[in-house]
C-alpha cells in the first residue's frame, strides 16, 4: 500500500471509533510509531481536525465527517461472503438485522458491483456439517446483546449439561462467542454468585428484566485470558505419520491444537490440553500410525490402555 493510500485508510479508521491509539494503526498497517507519527501529522497540515492526547491515543473533533466512502469491489464481496456465515451461525433476528445492514450496503454500490454481487450470490456458500448445531426460532444473541449494553439483568431458564436438571436464573452478561459449533453466554450467575458459562442451545426462555446491574465487570477477552491462566494446561507433542492427517485435521482441533510442522515423513504437532487422559484414549484412534514424543507419562498411559484393551479382548487358546 502507497503512502497516500495509507493516510486515506488511516482517515477511515478514525471516522470508525471514538479513540484510536498509535499501536493500532502500526499494527494494521504494518508499520513503525514513527511513521503513524508522520502521517497523523501530514493529516493535520492538510487540515483534519485531529485531537492527540499522550497514552491515550488520536480523535477527531465532534462534529467532522467525510462525505460517505463508497466500498471496493473487494469488500463488496467479503460482506457478501460474511452473509453467508450470519445466516447459518447466528439466530434469526441477528439475520434479519445483518440482512436489512447489507440491503443498505447493495444501497450506495454502483450499479456494476451491484451485478457484481447478484451474480456471485449463488457462487458463495456456507453448509453446515452434521456436528454443527444451531438453535431456530430462539432469537437469544440481540437480546443478550441488549442486556450487555444497557447493563440489565437477564432472566433465564436453562438446562445444566452435566446434570440435565433445569433451573430459572438471573444473570448479569459479559459477552458471547462461538466455539466447537455452539454460541456460549459469559454472565454473572446471582444463584451461583459466581461466573458461569452458558451454552445458548440449551436455554429454553430468555428475558430482559427491569433490573440494571451496577457491578463492573471484565471484558469478554480479559476473562478468556484469566479462565486459561487458571487451568493447568499440559503441553504433549507427537509425530504421527503424513498419510493420515486428512484422517485427523478436523479432530485435532477439538483436543488443544496448537501448531505442526514437517519433519521427513512425519507430521509434528504440539497440543495444549486439560486432560491428558481424554488426549490418550483420542490418540489410540490412529496410534500404529503415530508416537508421542513427550511427556512420558502420556506414552506409560497409552502402553497401559493397550494392555487393558488386549487383557479384555485376546481370547486365549484352551
Amino acid at each position: 500500500m502507497n503512502r497516500i493510500d495509507r493516510i486515506s485508510a488511516i482517515l477511515i479508521q478514525l471516522q470508525s471509533r471514538r479513540v484510536v491509539k498509535a499501536c493500532d494503526i502500526a499494527d494494521r498497517f504494518a508499520i513503525s510509531l514513527r511513521t503513524v507519527y508522520r502521517d497523523i501529522r501530514s493529516l493535520e497540515e492538510a487540515g483534519v481536525p485531529i485531537i492527540g492526547e499522550a497514552g491515550v491515543g488520536y480523535s477527531l473533533v465532534d462534529g467532522y465527517r467525510l462525505p460517505p466512502i463508497m466500498f471496493t469491489r473487494e469488500e463488496a464481496t467479503a460482506f457478501l461472503t460474511a452473509e453467508k456465515f450470519v445466516e447459518k451461525m447466528t439466530d434469526t433476528s441477528t439475520a434479519a438485522q445483518h440482512r436489512s445492514a447489507m440491503y443498505k450496503i447493495r444501497a450506495i454500490l454502483k450499479s456494476t458491483d451491484k451485478d457484481l454481487l447478484d451474480s456471485m450470490e449463488s457462487n458463495i456458500e456456507v453448509l453446515k456439517s452434521h456436528i454443527q448445531r444451531r438453535v431456530d426460532n430462539q432469537d437469544h444473541i440481540q437480546t443478550i446483546l441488549n442486556g450487555i449494553i444497557n447493563k440489565k439483568v437477564l432472566s433465564i431458564e436453562y438446562t445444566a449439561g452435566y446434570t440435565q436438571t433445569k433451573t430459572s436464573r438471573e444473570i448479569e452478561p459479559v459477552g458471547i462467542f462461538y466455539l466447537d459449533s455452539y454460541w456460549h453466554l459469559i454472565a454473572w450467575c446471582r444463584m451461583r454468585n459466581d461466573y458461569r458459562d452458558f451454552r445458548l442451545d440449551r436455554i429454553h426462555h430468555l428475558t430482559e428484566t427491569d433490573t440494571v446491574f451496577e457491578g463492573k465487570h471484565p471484558t469478554l477477552k480479559d476473562y478468556i485470558a484469566k479462565a486459561a491462566s487458571e487451568h493447568k494446561l499440559e503441553t504433549i507433542v507427537i509425530k504421527a505419520d503424513t498419510q493420515i492427517m486428512p484422517y485427523i485435521n478436523q479432530q485435532k482441533y477439538y483436543n488443544g491444537f496448537v501448531s505442526e510442522k514437517q519433519v521427513g515423513e512425519q507430521t509434528e504437532m504440539t497440543f495444549l490440553t486439560m486432560t491428558a487422559e481424554g488426549f490418550a484414549r483420542w490418540f489410540m484412534m490412529f496410534g500404529d500410525r503415530a508416537e508421542v514424543v513427550s511427556p512420558l507419562q502420556v506414552k506409560d498411559r497409552i502402553a497401559e490402555l493397550v494392555e487393558a484393551i488386549a487383557k479384555r479382548n485376546i481370547v486365549l487358546p484352551v
